[in-house]
């Protein structure tokens, strides 16, 4: 064993406090990360009787991109159960509202990064294969997989010139977790080519699963309902907005030029900041509704800013507005996926930090579904031209729908290159 990994195991057991005393503090907001705390520390319920596939869904974005892959895998291993395990709370509660009602999906949280409690969870659960979705190369767990002889796939995978360059420089320890990966289901020639540099030997290039999730029936009904709740506003949804965003939006709004009833409805990547977003609005002046407090309500007509403040509904608040923001692009954070609003017919604007989602993101420049925006301000002055535009709205409606269309096919690909791994 690489003295590297050894290192990085005990540096994880000596952080191990500092971690749970984290899960603690967040389970204030979320509930859900004090429960199964166990499985955290590698001790799980019972293991299924039946041969199993394992995948790793680290959060919400990957949990969902993950649905069509996993009913694929259902449907092709009729005799295989599938452990879907998570590190995030909101991740596990995406799975529960996705796979819930299906008998052969058993839900845990990932165990921490050390070389014991991972050899504990691969021994205990013994999968067929190991299926890491996007950007989960844990050193630890795939050594731990390797050691018993478990393949482990990266599917969707992708990997930005940031992250290899930050790769590379902790190459003795990740290069060699790399090493380790039987197949990278990538999902550009882009990603594929770092990937390789990075060290994976078998690289196939798929395409992004994101493109073959289906909209949910109920939240297309329930994105209608919150449509008419609104009314004919017109409404920009910044969406999937990180820290610091929110104050740059802000402060660009109060200077902006907007038709009378402009609505902007704003939904925080992450739920523990619900209240705090809409306090800092309120803190303006500025009226403030939130999306949980509606009960089926229209949204008061004074109202300047929607807050959505509920879970799982993404798609709804993507069919309720006329123009989409992708949050995580105002600032240096990677940007947010951007397919389900184009699936949803809105034209998307986008700012200048995509590089966790490039590809698809200058595709959709490129095919005319989306608008590359400098900063805040150029946000809400391309939403007032589109607004003025009703030709250029349309147009860019339509191309977001060819583009969301013309990318299907990933899981097709991506359970083609996996299978032989299940034997």
């Amino acid at each position: 064993m690489p003295w590297s990994l050894r290192l990085y195991s005990l540096l994880w057991w000596c952080l191990l406090p500092f971690a749970l005393l984290r899960l603690w503090w967040r389970g204030r907001a979320e509930p859900g990360y004090r429960a199964h705390v166990a499985e955290r520390l590698g001790r799980h319920a019972a293991a299924p009787d039946a041969p199993l596939i394992w995948m790793h869904a680290v959060s919400v974005g990957e949990t969902r991109a993950a649905e069509p892959l996993v009913r694929a895998l259902l449907e092709a291993y009729p005799d295989h159960q599938l452990l879907l395990t998570h590190m995030t709370a909101t991740g596990r509660a995406t799975g529960k509202t996705l796979f819930g009602s299906e008998p052969r999906i058993v839900q845990a949280y990932l165990p921490y990064d050390t070389l014991s409690m991972t050899a504990s969870f691969v021994s205990h659960f013994r999968p067929r294969l190991g299926i890491l979705m996007e950007t989960e190369v844990w050193p630890a767990l795939i050594a731990s997989c390797a050691a018993a002889g478990v393949p482990v796939a990266l599917v969707n995978a992708r990997l930005s010139e940031r992250s290899l360059r930050r790769g590379r420089r902790f190459a003795g320890l990740l290069g060699e977790a790399a090493r380790r990966i039987a197949l990278a289901a990538a999902q550009t020639r882009a990603d594929a080519a770092r990937l390789r540099q990075m060290g994976v030997r078998d690289v196939q290039v798929t395409g992004n699963l994101k493109f073959d999730v289906e909209l949910p029936a109920a939240q297309r009904t329930a994105g209608a309902a919150l449509r008419q709740q609104i009314g004919k506003r017109p409404t920009l949804l910044c969406a999937s907005t990180r820290e610091g965003e929110e104050a740059l939006l802000l402060a660009a709004y109060m200077r902006a030029t907007l038709p009378s009833g402009f609505l902007l409805m704003i939904v925080p990547r992450h739920p523990q900041r619900f209240a705090d977003v809409g306090k800092l609005f309120e803190d303006q002046g500025l009226r403030v509704a939130r999306k949980s407090q509606l009960n089926g309500a229209a949204v008061p007509a004074d109202a300047q800013v929607l807050v959505g403040d509920t879970m799982g509904e993404m798609v709804a608040y993507y069919m309720a507005c006329d123009f989409a923001f992708i949050g995580g692009s105002l600032l240096p954070l990677g940007g947010q996926n951007l397919i389900e609003a184009c699936a949803c017919g809105k034209p998307v604007l986008l700012g200048p930090h995509t590089f966790n989602f490039a590809q698809a993101s200058e595709d959709a420049v490129a095919q005319g579904a989306a608008l590359r925006v400098a900063d805040a301000a150029q946000t809400f002055k391309a939403t007032f031209d589109l607004l003025v535009d009703g030709a250029q709205r349309e147009a860019m409606s339509a191309a977001a729908q060819r583009f969301a269309d013309s990318e299907r096919g990933a899981t097709r690909r991506t359970l083609a290159v996996i299978g032989p791994l299940i034997g």
